[in-house]
């Protein structure tokens, strides 16, 4: 395991999962959202955003955290490990609302109200895009992947590791 990407729901807990998992195996953590977004809430540019993340792809060890579905397969090529937090979007919803006023390690803002946007891009995210997120890990079905279809199997994936 030395190329890991962590995709998911937002709200599954992918960062959270990613800390955890970068605590035990030394490698170094990257965040979609770090790579995307400005500390004023706008994003840079798409060029931008795919040469951060080419020049962290470019790495010999790295583990990327979030989905960004414009990159997936860019992603999902270059790794050799996938984590999938399949988690139902009840979970999501509680872990974007959880998160709410909190200071993240993964974002350069702290969120003070919900995004109802982003609750929207839940709500339709198993019709919307794990359709994609499926056949992608079907086309590349020599990873390791990885599967959890709740926080309790991650929580003892990572004790399990310890």
């Amino acid at each position: 395991m030395n190329k890991v990407i962590v995709i998911g729901c937002p709200g599954s807990g992918k960062s959270t999962f990613s800390r955890a998992l970068h605590e035990l195996t030394n490698l170094p953590l990257y965040h979609l959202d770090l790579l995307n977004w400005n500390s004023d809430k706008t994003t840079v540019s798409k060029a931008t955003f795919l040469e951060r993340l080419q020049n962290v792809i470019a790495l010999d060890k790295w583990i990327i955290d979030g989905n960004y579905g414009s990159s997936i397969e860019l992603r999902m090529k270059e790794c050799d490990t996938v984590f999938f937090l399949d988690y139902p979007v009840e979970v999501c919803i509680d872990g974007i609302m959880q998160r709410q006023g909190k200071t993240r390690s993964d974002m350069p803002w702290i969120e003070t109200e919900v995004d109802e946007e982003l609750l929207g891009f839940i709500k339709n995210y198993n019709t919307q895009s794990k359709p994609k997120v499926m056949e992608l890990l079907k086309k590349y079905s020599e990873k390791d992947i990885i599967v959890f279809k709740s926080r309790k199997e991650a929580e003892e994936y990572i004790n399990n590791m310890r």
